[in-house]
């Protein structure tokens, strides 16, 4: 189907315009409420891959560390009310080149493995099922976003939890002076409505544990 025509994560049609700047053009899906940067403007893949390299991502950094705790310990929270608290499987996707997250969730007793198209592309980890997966900073950057959604429910187990970090937006007019769109491999922007439309439709609970993390556990 043509670009922008339909909408990549739950493929209604029609998406309409919702803001344009210099760069390029963001559309609007009226069902699920996410917005997306025109996919006639992505960057090849040597030019995304250049960008990721220029992030700092530390094993080392304190810093960065007291980031992704953000993450998680609401995570860690949710295994432990589960009934305990070490000792589940989890798949840190889309890791990226430091995959410190799934090293702090392994000091914290869980069984991790990780994944990322440039970073750590190991298909066994694809071809098995977790209690959680985490996905840290990386959502932003999926292209078609319904194929990574369907891949998740694939591999999280009954009553398997979902946590993800990325900023959401809230209206057009904060939209149109957000930092987080001018990088340019941030193509898919979500709102507390895009996850609260996924977990209606994919009977899941969701929980938006501050403005840049949600928790969405299967139910179904």
């Amino acid at each position: 189907m043509p670009a922008n025509t339909h909408c990549p994560l739950c493929r209604e049609a029609a998406p309409a315009l919702y803001h344009q700047d210099k760069q390029r053009c963001y559309f609007r899906c009226h069902a699920c409420a996410l917005v997306f940067a025109d996919r006639t403007k992505l960057l090849s893949s040597q030019a995304e891959y250049n960008q990721y390299l220029l992030h700092n991502n530390d094993l080392q950094d304190d810093g960065y560390r007291q980031f992704l705790s953000r993450l998680s310990e609401p995570l860690l929270t949710r295994l432990t009310s589960a009934g305990t608290s070490t000792g589940h499987s989890g798949l840190d996707f889309g890791c990226g080149p430091g995959p410190l997250l799934a090293k702090m969730l392994t000091e914290a007793g869980q069984h991790m493995q990780i994944w990322d198209p440039y970073f750590a592309d190991n298909p066994a980890a694809l071809q098995q099922q977790y209690d959680f997966i985490c996905c840290s900073e990386a959502i932003e950057h999926f292209v078609n976003p319904q194929y990574e959604w369907q891949l998740w429910l694939r591999l999280l187990r009954p009553a398997g939890l979902l946590a993800i970090m990325t900023k959401r937006y809230t209206d057009l007019t904060a939209f149109s002076h957000w930092h987080y769109k001018n990088d340019p491999t941030h193509v898919s922007f979500f709102h507390q409505e895009t996850f609260r439309w996924l977990a209606a439709q994919y009977k899941m609970s969701v929980d938006f544990v501050t403005n840049d993390v949600v928790i969405l556990q299967k139910t179904g």
